[in-house]
Order: C-alpha cells, then sequence, then structure tokens
C-alpha cells in the first residue's frame, strides 16, 4: 500500500527549496501512517487476534529527496519531533531539507503495544533519576554537567524530557521480534536510512542482516553491536550487545554507510565509557572486512556538552549539519 503512495506524492506538489527554509511552512505531499509484520493468534475454537506488528508514521514532503529517513527511537518518538527546549526536531528539520521521514514504533512499544505476548508494566520511583545520569546530563539529580546542551533552568523542559519514555521490553526476544518487523517495513518502502537512538541501534543492526533495503545507519550512541561468531567480546549475548551473528548475516553490514554519533562527558561514565570501546571494536572489524564504518566524537568536531540525544540538545541545528556532512559524503542526498 505505502509503495504507490510514496511514488504519487514525489509528484504532488514540487516546490522550490527556498520555501523550506526555517520559518516557512513545510510543504507537505503526502502524510499517514501503517502497520508493519506481526502474526495472527489463534485459540481453539479459531478466533483470533492480529498483534505483534510495528507502527509507522509517515510525511512525503513536495519534491522529495531519493533516500527516506527512517527515525528509531529507544524513548518515545518526542525526541525527533522537539528538541528539548521545543524547538523542531530532527523530523521537521529534515522534512525541509527534501526528506520522506518515518517514525517508527516497534512492536510493543507506544503507538504499537499490542503484542502478542504477555506484558506486565510496573512503576517504579527513581527512573527519573536513572534517565538523569544515564542520559548524562549530570552526575546526580539535577546536578548539571557545565555547559550541557540542555536548559537547565526550564522546568518544562526538564518534565517533558523525563515523561519522554515508554515502556520498552529490552528481552532477547523483544529485539528479534522488532528488528524482524523493521525488516519488514524498509522492505515495504522501497528503502531507507536508519537514523537511531540508544538501543534502536542493535536492533537497526540486526534489521539490516535481515534486508536489503537499510541504506545506511546513523546511530546516535548506540549501546549495543553485532559480531560475526567468535568475534567481539567475550561473553553471552545480551538485550544491550554484544550479539553474535553468522558470517553471511555480519557481510551485510558491510555494503552500508555506517556512522556512530558520541556526546560529551562519557570518560567519567563507567558504562558509556566501555559502550564506546564496544563501537571501537564494531568499526575497526566492519572497516578490516572491507565495510564503511566510522565514529564521530561530537567534542573533537568544536560540539560540547552533548547528551545521550544529541539529536535533542540545544544544539541540535548543529548536530543535523553533521548528519548533512555524512549523508553528502556518501552519495544519499540526491534528487
Amino acid at each position: 500500500m505505502i509503495r504507490p503512495l510514496l511514488a504519487v506524492a514525489a509528484l504532488a506538489c514540487a516546490v522550490p527549496l527556498a520555501a523550506q527554509d526555517d520559518g516557512a511552512p513545510i510543504a507537505i505531499g503526502k502524510q499517514g501512517s501503517f502497520a508493519v509484520g506481526g502474526r495472527i493468534v489463534v485459540n481453539d475454537e479459531g478466533a483470533t487476534q492480529s498483534c505483534g506488528h510495528g507502527y509507522v508514521e509517515y510525511q512525503i514532503p513536495a519534491y522529495p529527496r531519493d533516500n527516506k529517513l527512517f527515525f528509531w527511537h529507544s524513548s518515545s518518538p518526542f525526541v525527533w519531533q522537539n528538541n528539548w527546549e521545543g524547538d523542531e526536531g530532527f523530523q521537521s528539520l529534515f522534512l525541509r531539507r527534501g526528506y520522506t521521514t518515518f517514525l517508527w514504533d516497534g512492536p510493543g512499544v507506544g503507538r504499537a503495544n499490542w503484542g502478542c505476548e504477555e506484558q506486565s508494566y510496573s512503576p517504579s520511583a527513581g527512573r527519573d533519576q536513572q534517565n538523569f545520569t544515564s542520559w548524562r546530563l549530570g552526575p546526580d539529580w539535577l546536578d548539571w554537567f557545565d555547559g550541557i546542551q540542555f536548559p537547565t533552568d526550564n522546568a518544562f523542559a526538564i518534565n517533558q524530557a523525563m515523561r519522554a519514555r515508554y515502556n520498552e521490553f529490552d528481552t532477547m526476544d523483544a529485539i528479534r521480534i522488532e528488528a524482524e518487523a523493521a525488516a519488514e517495513a524498509f522492505d515495504q518502502v522501497d528503502g531507507a536510512i536508519a537514523v537511531t537512538s540508544s538501543a534502536g541501534g542493535l536492533r537497526a543492526l540486526l534489521a539490516a542482516t535481515q534486508s536489503d533495503n537499510v541504506r545506511a545507519i546513523i546511530a546516535y550512541e548506540n549501546p549495543g553491536y553485532l559480531f560475526p561468531e567468535g568475534e567481539g567480546p567475550d561473553g553471552p549475548d545480551t538485550p544491550f550487545g554484544p550479539l553474535h551473528v553468522s558470517e553471511e548475516e555480519f557481510a551485510r553490514l558491510l555494503a552500508i554507510p555506517m556512522q556512530f554519533v558520541w556526546g560529551d562527558n562519557i570518560e567519567g561514565h563507567a558504562i558509556w565509557r566501555s559502550k564506546l570501546e564496544e563501537c571501537r571494536q564494531f568499526v575497526d572489524l566492519v572497516n578490516a572486512r572491507g565495510g564503511k564504518a566510522e565514529i564521530l566524537l561530537l567534542p573533537e568536531v568544536g560540539l560540547t556538552g552533548n547528551t545521550h540525544m544529541p539529536f535533542a540538545d540545544l544544539n541540535h541545528r548543529d548536530v543535523a549539519r553533521l548528519m548533512d556532512d555524512f549523508l553528502a559524503r556518501h552519495g544519499l542526498d540526491s534528487r
């Protein structure tokens, strides 16, 4: 269903690029949503439930570029729709640049919560504090890092950030179900570039081993990586990496450009410091086998104070320009 929509929308209303500048209305040729993947549960009486699917919201700009962006969150779509201060987020910024955008909720998450398996949720005081330190806003609750790219004196922004979460199911089964549904989504839309946040990166890497329609991966602070059997860090597979795949599956990652973006204040955080080291192992292995992977450390290119989600920070427009550079270098910005 989505393929003819994409084709028709490309001709909907071609307009000059200047009309897409900041402050101008965003010209949308077509928008909508669809479910993808999943299965049907049947009981002994033959009654059914359609479940386990992902949810895709799409917006196609007038005069779209050839490639599309598939935004994959690990909290909620909020982080792609706004920055922490309420300025327009990556979804709008890249619609203005002419990219078709997809917002993805994987099976069991957010708008795709009609799962096929039993789910449970228990509120737990302390999750706000965990978010604060895990996202590297500061070492302790409301003890902000100096120069942090977050509006620290804006109570509304802090409230919004702590509410930018869905219940997640970080299990091996859930990761595989989500990657399988996403691979089907990439096929359904005739290919897209995965732009991921946090744990969405591991799922996107796994989806790229199942679909030839993942055109590239841009991963912001991905905590988990794929390795061929017998390679990479020791230990069992975990929901946050490493995850081991066959040589054939790993070889599919060598065909696409990949960029892994990291923010600031990592050295003082033991978990993220170890995840950056795992990222280096993965990138070295990919490139040694002829792939095209790179690490972008934002402080090394002059952007300091970035959090775990640089695309939502106060300097997110500068971060977006670096994404422009990556897309242009790999010929992914054509019309």
